[in-house]
């Protein structure tokens, strides 16, 4: 807990999408744990399939929900935890999502995903935000699929080492930030934070994306 305190701070991030939260008897209690250790607190939650979104005190939380995916029986549940927020006028609906090992439920899972994600930011006039571990790479189907609806962050402004898993020796980028239509992104790469850390707080290094609202072209 102290180095994924640490890391937390290290990534100074306004919304946080969480995976593999808590999902046991008292999860709520170790996850609003959590929230003070790092001075934010939780906006959304999906309990069983181990999702969380949390956020800075500066944040506004217009709308929660939690959704979850079909079940593959007896594959572990999946869900959608998102917090529609609002920080400086700019409204996203946020997104943490964990898929499955299994190709074709990744894929079936990310067109429910997609979906539900749309429907909660044209409620909200949001800008959709798309955090998590996918289990596959960027030339894979689930992964095509979102980065053809949504821009992978990490591939339209990299920052740093691409490889996320596994924490100690990365060799794979597994874990992503797909940004919506209306946001430009800044910058995205793994967290820059001690290694030791890093490697003690998760088995995933985590990913930032810096995100900001697109310009709007003048009329001629």
């Amino acid at each position: 807990m102290p180095a994924l305190v640490r890391v937390i701070a290290a990534m100074d991030a306004d919304v946080l999408c969480v995976q593999e939260a808590p999902r046991a008897l008292w999860c709520g209690r170790r996850r609003r744990e959590l929230a003070e250790l790092t001075g934010t607190r939780v906006a959304a939650g999906c309990g069983l399939a181990g999702l969380a979104v949390y956020v800075k005190p500066t944040v506004k939380v217009v709308h929660a929900e939690a959704h979850l995916l079909r079940v593959f029986f007896p594959r572990e549940v999946r869900g959608l935890a998102t917090a529609v927020v609002e920080l400086e006028g700019l409204r996203l609906a946020a997104g943490s999502i964990h898929l499955d090992l299994v190709p074709a439920h990744r894929l079936y899972h990310a067109t429910e995903i997609v979906a539900l994600l749309e429907r909660v930011a044209a409620r909200f006039a949001a800008i959709p935000v798309l955090a998590g571990d996918l289990n596959e790479r960027d030339h894979e189907p689930t992964w095509r699929y979102l980065a053809a609806r949504l821009a992978d962050c990490y591939a339209r402004a990299p920052l740093g080492d691409a490889p996320t898993f596994p924490a100690r020796n990365p060799t794979a980028r597994i874990d992503a930030v797909f940004a919506g239509a209306g946001l430009e992104v800044d910058s995205c790469g793994v967290v820059p934070a001690p290694r030791a850390d890093l490697a003690a707080a998760s088995d995933h290094l985590p990913v930032v994306a810096r995100l900001r609202r697109a310009a709007v072209a003048p009329e001629p």
